[in-house]
């Protein structure tokens, strides 16, 4: 969505917030098959690997790992690096740490409501012993 501010058009900060929303989602959607999370797993062990080594690890076509290997790159899960005829693959450390990051922030959420919970209930017992509900 584009405002308009001294004449300039700019992004909304609740646009730029989907943005980055929905770029998270389409990354955990990459990672929902089990091949898939089983070449970054490959990857993770191997370090950098070409298209037909990682093929090489798995019992299904090289085009299906072909398409596989394109749903993690548009993901942002790996990059591609052309040698010659060669496609060198390795994972994207940036969008790992990404993921990594909005999960930290999410735990932090959660922590902060289960602080709050806990701070309630306290309160709440309080107030029964001091009213002679709890024994």
């Amino acid at each position: 969505m584009l405002i308009l501010i001294n004449g300039n058009f700019c992004l909304s900060i609740d646009f730029i917030k989907q943005i980055t929303y929905y770029r998270h989602v389409d990354q955990f959607a990459a990672l929902a098959d089990p091949t898939r999370r089983q070449i970054i797993e490959t990857l993770a062990r191997n370090g950098r690997l070409s298209a037909t080594q990682i093929s090489d690890q798995f019992d299904i076509s090289a085009q299906a790992i072909s398409q596989h290997l394109k749903i993690l790159r548009e993901s942002q899960w790996v990059r591609m690096e052309k040698r010659a005829q060669q496609r060198i693959y390795q994972i994207n450390v940036d969008a790992a740490r990404q993921i990594e990051v909005w999960a930290r922030q999410l735990e932090q959420l959660w922590q902060e409501r289960y602080s709050a919970l806990s701070e309630l209930i306290e309160e709440e017992k309080r107030r029964a012993a001091q009213a002679g509900d709890i024994p």
